[in-house]
């Protein structure tokens, strides 16, 4: 058994076609709202339908604020060191330290000549990674100047810089037993996929890791552990990640505390949202718990039969759950100021039912007060997102912004599209805004019905809220189209934004208030 301690980090492996790149942006926004960590790309720059993965991840890295970006994995014949080394460092820098460097020896080498690379043997390969990882850290150093005197690749007094912003961790893929010494002696870590090398091979893999970081007198602890997933949400779990949610929970946790691995990428197809929200809201939550309770309480996890998973006892999830109760209080709702900008009231706030009493003496855990937070987290980023348009508009009527610079504030807000206008922003908004409604519609309130029936006022009413707000985001796109025939119609749009804030405020407010306390105790989001 072996836990290396890290934290535990959860991410996207994202499609690279260029016929699908606004999937992909789209895609790696989403894996920012659900509070993953980590988004990357595959990187085979000849392969022709395929992206530029470094463009790509600087466009990625360009429309998130918090998530970490990197390759998975680099093509190192194809990508000098020495230029990987300033292109990394310089996104580090410009994305507030959010690159990692995956990095890759080569393979499909008649591929690689083709594009004018190298053709390189197996032992080849070895020595010309070695020699790029002794490149990459001379450059991100603080010499004064930089010298590796290599069979592949050479500096011969390269100046370091620019320095990144972080210690860019270089996580290296391969499976062959003198990669994986390398990867003990060099790397800081280790990323192969599952489809390549199944779990049951991560503990002889591991033990190679080790026994050759402990001989080039590093710690095993030294290289994190991560691994790219695939699986499915269907199946009887007799097979690794098919089956339910608390098939995956399990797995991933013993995998965590077992193998030490601690970083699970999902590769997300395009249009794969169901199992990326999934992975995000049920599966990430419950392994950081499941693994959390193991460190502080060894034993205290319930072990999953492994001869026959789809079995597996519910009683290792509420172990974990009741060992790391907390009298901890909720996520606190967003009050309602009652400041209105507009005359026009769509509705009587004062008819809005409410739910039932919570009983102050239940408690919740981790995982559950998570779930309320999740919904207030949701509607900050939507309150957010209003204010900047607000502002947007508030300039654009007074004279004091123009288009163009409208058009360049735009460019650094989360929601984008192609063509950077205050039109295009307002309909980015009005789709997330209406997504979001939908997804509660569809999802979210028909469990909230059926975990109690006392709630089914309280979700009509927010159902029915969300069909007023649907009128004013027509508002708001119908006074935009009126403005592309008469510029003066930029007082319409404010108005209609002004209505559009009123309503949407008011209702989140109202939605938190009275579901933040029944999402935590039912788990539901």
């Amino acid at each position: 058994m072996t836990d290396y301690g890290h934290d535990l980090r959860f991410g996207t492996f994202l499609p690279a076609e260029a016929a699908t790149a606004a999937e992909t942006l789209r895609l790696a926004v989403r894996t920012e709202e659900l509070g993953l960590d980590l988004a990357s790309v595959q990187d085979h720059p000849y392969q022709a339908r395929f992206l530029d993965a470094w463009t790509l991840l600087s466009v990625l890295a360009a429309h998130t604020e918090r998530i970490s970006v990197f390759p998975n994995v680099a093509n190192l014949p194809l990508r000098p060191p020495a230029v990987l080394a300033r292109a990394a460092a310089s996104l580090d820098l410009l994305s507030g330290g959010r690159v990692e460097l995956g990095l890759g020896a080569g393979a499909f080498w008649d591929a690689i000549v083709g594009m004018g690379g190298p053709r390189r043997t197996a032992p080849e390969s070895m020595r010309a990674l070695a020699e790029a990882i002794a490149v990459l850290r001379a450059l991100w150093g603080n010499d004064r100047s930089a010298r590796v005197d290599g069979e592949h690749y050479r500096l011969q007094g390269a100046h370091p810089g620019p320095g990144a912003a972080h210690d860019i961790g270089i996580w290296v893929g391969g499976y062959k037993p003198r990669m994986l010494s390398l990867i003990g002696r060099l790397a800081d870590g280790w990323l192969p996929s599952s489809p390549y090398l199944a779990p049951d091979q991560l503990a002889e893999a591991n033990r190679r890791i080790d026994e050759a970081a402990a001989g080039a007198g590093r710690r095993p602890e030294d290289v994190r552990r991560l691994y790219n997933i695939a699986g499915t949400f269907r199946g009887d779990g007799r097979e690794f990640l098919q089956g339910p949610p608390k098939v995956w929970v399990e797995q991933l946790a013993e995998l965590a505390v077992t193998e030490g691995m601690s970083a699970f990428i999902l590769m997300v197809p395009a249009g794969g949202d169901a199992d990326l929200e999934r992975f995000a809201l049920e599966v990430a939550p419950a392994v950081r718990e499941l693994v959390a309770a193991e460190r502080t309480h060894p034993g205290g996890r319930e072990a999953a039969d492994t001869s026959d998973t789809s079995e597996i006892s519910e009683k290792a999830v509420v172990v974990a759950t009741a060992e790391r109760v907390r009298n901890e209080t909720l996520a606190t709702p967003t009050p309602d100021d009652g400041t209105r900008l507009s005359s026009i009231r769509l509705w009587d706030e004062a008819e809005r039912p409410t739910g039932p009493e919570s009983d102050p003496t239940v408690r919740y855990s981790a995982r559950q007060r998570a779930s309320g937070q999740h919904l207030i987290d949701v509607h900050n980023h939507l309150r957010q997102e209003l204010a900047q348009l607000r502002d947007l508009v508030d300039q654009v009527a007074a004279g004091a912004l123009d288009l163009g610079r409208a058009r360049s504030i735009i460019n650094t807000m989360a929601m984008r599209q192609n063509n950077w206008t205050l039109g295009t922003y307002c309909e980015s908004y009005c789709r997330v805004v209406t997504t979001h409604h939908t997804i509660e519609d569809v999802s979210l309130f028909p469990r909230l019905r059926a975990a109690d029936p006392a709630l089914v006022p309280v979700v009509d009413r927010l159902e029915a809220e969300h069909h007023v707000i649907a009128e004013v985001l027509e508002r708001v796109d119908g006074a935009l189209v009126a403005m592309v025939s008469k510029p003066e119609g930029i007082a319409a749009v404010r108005e209609a934004v002004d209505l559009l804030t009123d309503t949407l405020l008011s209702h989140l407010s109202y939605e938190e208030r009275e579901l933040v306390e029944p999402l935590s105790r039912y788990n539901v989001i």
